[in-house]
């Protein structure tokens, strides 16, 4: 999608801090981070573990917003008002952002989690919510959706990602999880789909939650850069390009 001197850009980006995963293993290779904010999973500790780290690394940091359901870890659909959902989505990001300055560096980007992230894609009123709880953080989100032309219309950065360890159906939706084909778990077939979904998009996501996330992540970056991807973050020093 973007390119330095001629070679394609696209950034890695995975779902840190949501206690289910190595952190630290998957820092190492990814260039962006979602940092689940504490309502679908993820502590104080957990924020500031990946906090402190991404600025070590020069990993990019992301909210990553979701309904306040710990129990379904933010995946089922919650009828929550617009005017409750921006107000938690303004909890959330402002924690992130407490923490991630008190470690020397700043919140990027907004991601929605889970069922919230399909809802937005589709419901003005939940998007809606998410962009005035989100404040001017670029968003990051599926093509087609209606939030990224919401926040374009408000004048706020998108950048357009894809999920090699997900399936995706004829129309370029993802398969429903509990499908047959939603996940895919062979790292060299995920890697196969991020090359593919990279010409398309900024940014390629691995789900941190999956057994295999970390070596699913070194597969897919080794892809990218043997098929000529430089490997980088999607947003520049302000967060705003």
């Amino acid at each position: 999608m973007e390119r330095d001197r001629g070679r394609l850009v696209v950034d890695l980006n995975a779902d840190l801090g949501e206690e289910v995963t190595d952190d630290a293993a998957l820092l190492a290779v990814v260039t962006s981070a979602n940092v689940a904010c504490g309502f679908h999973a993820g502590t104080t500790e957990t924020m500031r573990f990946v906090a402190a780290e991404a600025v070590r690394l020069g990993v990019v940091i992301g909210a990553q917003v979701s309904y306040d359901d710990r129990p379904n870890f933010g995946r089922v659909v919650r009828d929550v008002h617009e005017h409750v959902l921006r107000e938690q989505v303004a909890e959330q990001v402002g924690v992130l952002q407490e923490i991630v300055a008190t470690e020397g560096g700043a919140v990027t980007y907004v991601k929605p989690h889970g069922a919230l992230y399909h809802r937005v894609a589709v419901d003005p009123g939940q998007a809606a919510a998410v962009l005035a709880g989100s404040g001017s953080l670029p968003v990051l989100g599926l093509p087609g959706a209606l939030i990224l032309d919401l926040a374009a219309a408000r004048g706020r950065a998108t950048r357009l990602e894809g999920f090699p360890d997900r399936g995706y159906r004829g129309d370029g939706s993802l398969v429903p999880r509990g499908e047959p084909g939603a996940l895919l778990d062979d790292h060299g077939q995920i890697a196969d789909q991020a090359v593919l979904l990279a010409e398309r998009v900024h940014s390629v996501c691995v789900h941190g939650d999956s057994p295999g996330a970390v070596r699913n992540a070194q597969a897919v970056r080794r892809a990218l850069q043997e098929a000529g991807f430089l490997v980088r973050h999607c947003w520049d020093s302000t967060g705003l390009g």
